[in-house]
């Protein structure tokens, strides 16, 4: 469950971020530019963060296999 709510967290913060950033830009042009930006970014931004989520818990798990076969390798 915590890895659940971790990847939730993960996602939404990212996607916030995409957002801000895709309204700015967007608000440059027009109010409607604005919120088309800001809606796309806002998915960009969950992509990246569920991508980034998972490449995390990846490298994780390879860096902890990678520990535990350097103490085999030292018996």
């Amino acid at each position: 469950m915590r890895k659940r709510i971790k990847r939730v967290l993960n996602r939404a913060e990212y996607a916030a971020a995409g957002a801000a950033v895709g309204g700015a830009i967007g608000g440059l042009f027009s109010r409607n530019a604005a919120s088309t930006a800001a809606s796309i970014g806002a998915l960009v931004g969950a992509t990246v963060g569920e991508k980034r989520g998972s490449v995390d818990a990846v490298v994780e798990q390879v860096s902890e296999v990678g520990q535990t076969e350097k103490l085999r390798l030292r018996k």
